[in-house]
Formats: C-alpha cells, sequence, structure tokens
C-alpha cells in the first residue's frame, strides 16, 4: 500500500454537534412554548366570551320575566281608573238605598216598595260585577289600620277602645291587592 491510501484511511475524527443543531432545538422548544402560551391565551378568552355569553343571557331572561310581570300587572289593574270613576255611582247608590230606608213605613207605598226592591238589585248586581273584576270593600271592623283607613275624626265612645273604628263616614275599596280608595271614618278616643 502506498503511502497516501495509509493516510486516507486515517481514523476520521468523529463528528461534534455544531451550534447550528442546538439552535435549532432550542428555536422547536420555544416555538412549542410560544404554541402552548397561545392555546392558554385562546382558552382563557374563550372563557371569558363564555362568561360574558352567560351573563348577557341571564340578563336576557330577567328582562323578559320583568316584561312578563309587568305586562301581567298592567293588565290587572287597566281598569283602576274605570273603577275609581264608578265608585261615586256605587256611593250614590247606597245614598239612595239609605234614603229609602230612612222614610218611614206610614209614607211607604206599593211603587216605594218597588223602587227600593229595583234599587236592592241593581246594587247587588253592581257589586258582583265589582267583585268579578277584584274590587272589594275595605274591612271596616274592629281596631283602625293606617294602610286601608283614613281617619276624618275622633269621637268620644263609652263602648269602644281608643283606637277602634266608631263610625264608617264613605266605605274604602281594593282592586285585587291594592288600595283604590281608603275608608274614611271616625275613630274613638
Amino acid at each position: 500500500m502506498s503511502k497516501e491510501n495509509k493516510n486516507s484511511t486515517v481514523e476520521t475524527e468523529p463528528e461534534v454537534e455544531t451550534p447550528e443543531t442546538e439552535e435549532v432545538t432550542k428555536s422547536s422548544e420555544s416555538e412549542e412554548e410560544q404554541t402552548t402560551d397561545e392555546i392558554t391565551q385562546l382558552k382563557e378568552l374563550v372563557t371569558q366570551w363564555e362568561d360574558k355569553y352567560l351573563r348577557t343571557h341571564a340578563d336576557f331572561e330577567n328582562a323578559k320575566k320583568r316584561l312578563a310581570k309587568d305586562k301581567a300587572t298592567a293588565v290587572s289593574y287597566a281598569n283602576e281608573s274605570f273603577a275609581n270613576d264608578i265608585l261615586s255611582v256605587v256611593d250614590s247608590f247606597e245614598s239612595a238605598l239609605a234614603t229609602i230606608e230612612a222614610i218611614e213605613t206610614e209614607e211607604s207605598s206599593e211603587v216605594l216598595d218597588k223602587i227600593k226592591e229595583g234599587l236592592d238589585l241593581t246594587y247587588a248586581q253592581l257589586t258582583k260585577v265589582l267583585e268579578k273584576n277584584g274590587i272589594k270593600a275595605v274591612e271596616c271592623e274592629g281596631e283602625f289600620n293606617p294602610d286601608v283607613h283614613q281617619a276624618i275624626m275622633q269621637v268620644e265612645h263609652d263602648e269602644k277602645k281608643s283606637g277602634d273604628i266608631v263610625q264608617v263616614l264613605q266605605k274604602g275599596y281594593t282592586i285585587k291587592d291594592r288600595l283604590l280608595r281608603p275608608a274614611m271614618v271616625s275613630t274613638a278616643k
């Protein structure tokens, strides 16, 4: 063999990692970290949007319920002003019935009895219609209640204790659970 051949068979040096391969490895690791960071950020963003959606949906549902309740209330109390106006008619009927009752029986005749009977029937129909529409007279027995009674005057009374209702001067009425007109009463001192 020649010298050159011997030299050519000389051991070759082992390959040493160059800085380029280290950079490639580091850059692939940083790309993975970036991808992981992006995924984490996107997950957080999705969570934020889900939260906003759920809150908006809940607000919408609450608004729908509130509107439905307001609509039901408006429908229930739509006749309130009409009911207030009709109370003067009820007062007139009660006054007419009281006047007929006050007429002495000597003066009563068949015509007067028929008029009284007609007024009683009409008054009964009127009160049934009012009750059918949720309009009821305020209870005026016992102790004064400032929520439904209005004290016009105080009088001395031996049989009633202080604060009790002595006389009803004008009936009060409620429509469903609202006060339409307070009862005007006199109370014991």
